[in-house]
């Protein structure tokens, strides 16, 4: 499983919808897909949410950031994450 990084801003019509029922169907999202999630966080600052989840590959992160923004409207950022000791390790080979 590979972590990724999900950045998301709201605009208005995502924001009147804000529920923690809403945030439930966002996980049962990632965890239809073979995933997990690790944590979500609301930010200030550039972006206003996100999420660190664990999913299969770039193709599965791809369709559960597709299949979020329809569920709420909310557009995201997805970035893979890879952990300091296994950069450390690709980077001196």
């Amino acid at each position: 499983m590979a972590k990724f990084v999900m950045f998301g801003s709201y605009n208005q019509a995502s924001m009147e919808d804000i529920s923690a029922s809403r945030t439930d169907r966002a996980e049962e999202v990632v965890r239809g897909h073979g995933g997990e999630t690790i944590g979500i966080y609301a930010l200030l600052g550039a972006f206003d949410l996100m999420l660190i989840v664990e999913l299969p590959d770039v193709e599965t992160a791809m369709q559960v950031s597709l299949e979020l923004t329809r569920l709420t409207g909310i557009g995201f950022q997805t970035s893979p994450a890879v952990d300091v000791a296994a950069f450390d390790a690709l980077a001196s080979g």
